[in-house]
């Protein structure tokens, strides 16, 4: 009887949470075969004549015809080439808020206030042009503020590797979210870049409240936008590693924990990986999700179903690169893929990745044979940034970036004695 009552507790909370904000928009289904230009141009996809036609069984066929050519060379697809305009920038941090709540508002305002004040500390942001390019070019300069860990807890010495992680926090985050945490990884030595998401914060266009074009009922800009945020995070991996960094993490929230497990999959400089809600299928989410509610009415509009949307951003799924984030892909095999240090954290009264879901993700692992841990957060998606909710999520999330990075370093301390006795 009580945890029938505690689940229906945390269920209107959950749905309090995820309908408090007034300026979620139903925009139409359109397919955005034109922010997959360059692919399907690569490709040579035998497409143009059905993506210029009104019939919407052409269009859906088109675009299953792009997705099944993304996970035939996904190599390709997530590939880039390093930026070569990386810079460092100092400027007053801003919210740029999501919602149009009056606290929120106020907060917005007063940091501003600060600001012009001279009374808000500048902060540090790498700053490149992102090797996706999109309409938006102000989306198209990545924006990543930077925590360096105080020099004397780096590993300068011979015992401990200079060590990074990228934090990508959730869909519609304000610029804020996730710094406290980026705070204490440098705590534990740990350097760390949080990475704004496309179409996020800075990155986001002028006609937008929300980041509504990172995930929507454009089907090819939703794709780009992942395609995106993949790339971004390996160019941060670049420049990390030109500062002379040496292990790599990842963390991500909710929609940034799609974007960091696909990095991942195809990066092995990520050793690292906190994956905080997880999921299977964008499609699933979106879906069934109360936060895109939205987008599911668009799509339902315009005559889809759950299992269309499934297969519409499978190229962009998490579940179609289990083998390779496991390692167990066989180009993988012959190079000697590291294992990775992995936990997911999940939340059973999920009203935005449903329980399911999570629990899929943890089902693929260990039919993989992979190492990971699990962590149970008793409340919801959206409850997760409530007391006391949020400080347990944030010791599931540091205590294992702290212990995987102290794991690392000891692997390498012991690899560089066996190098020494060898010599």
């Amino acid at each position: 009887m009580l945890k029938q009552l505690y689940a229906k507790w945390m269920y209107a909370w959950e749905t309090k949470l995820t309908t408090r904000d007034t300026n979620r928009i139903v925009r139409p289904l359109e397919w955005g075969f034109d922010w997959l230009d360059d692919w399907i141009a690569a490709r040579n996809l035998p497409i143009r004549e059905a993506i210029t036609s009104d019939d919407p069984t052409q269009l859906h066929a088109a675009m299953l015809a792009v997705n099944e050519s993304i996970i035939a060379s996904p190599e390709e697809f997530f590939g880039y080439r390093t930026p070569q305009d990386f810079r460092l920038e100092e400027r007053h941090p801003q919210l740029f808020p999501t919602n149009v709540r009056p606290e929120t508002l106020r907060k917005d305002a007063r940091l501003k206030q600060l600001a012009a004040e001279g009374k808000l500390a500048k902060a540090q942001f790498l700053r490149f042009t992102s090797p996706v390019r999109t309409p938006y070019p102000e989306n198209d300069q990545v924006n990543a503020r930077w925590y360096p860990a105080p020099s004397e807890k780096q590993s300068g010495s011979p015992r401990r590797p200079k060590q990074a992680i990228i934090v990508m926090p959730q869909w519609n985050a304000d610029a804020f979210s996730h710094n406290a945490l980026c705070s204490i990884f440098n705590r534990f030595g740990v350097s760390a870049l949080r990475l704004s998401k496309p179409f996020h914060d800075i990155r986001r266009p002028a006609e937008l409240e929300r980041s509504d074009y990172a995930v929507s009922a454009n089907i090819g800009r939703t794709i780009v936008s992942c395609r995106q945020a993949v790339v971004d995070i390996r160019s941060c991996l670049d420049w990390l590693a030109q500062q002379g960094y040496e292990q790599f993490g990842v963390l991500g929230t909710s929609l940034g924990s799609c974007y960091a497990f696909i990095a991942s999959a195809f990066d092995a400089r990520l050793r690292v990986n906190t994956f905080n809600h997880a999921s299977t299928w964008v499609g699933e989410v979106v879906w069934t999700g109360q936060s895109t509610r939205h987008v599911r009415e668009a799509c339902e509009q315009a005559g889809l179903t759950q299992s269309d949307l499934r297969r519409l951003w499978s190229g962009v799924s998490p579940m179609v690169y289990m083998d390779r984030f496991a390692g167990i892909t066989p180009e993988q095999q012959a190079g000697g893929w590291p294992k990775k240090l992995v936990r997911v954290i999940y939340a059973p009264y999920d009203l935005t990745f449903l329980r399911e879901f999570s629990e899929d993700v943890l089902r693929q692992f260990s039919q993989r044979g992979m190492e990971f841990d699990a962590k149970v957060l008793p409340c919801g998606h959206y409850t997760t940034g409530e007391t006391p909710y949020k400080y347990m999520d944030g010791w599931y999330m540091g205590s294992f970036v702290y212990n995987s990075f102290k794991t690392l370093a000891e692997e390498a301390r012991g690899q560089n004695i066996s190098t020494k006795q060898a010599d």
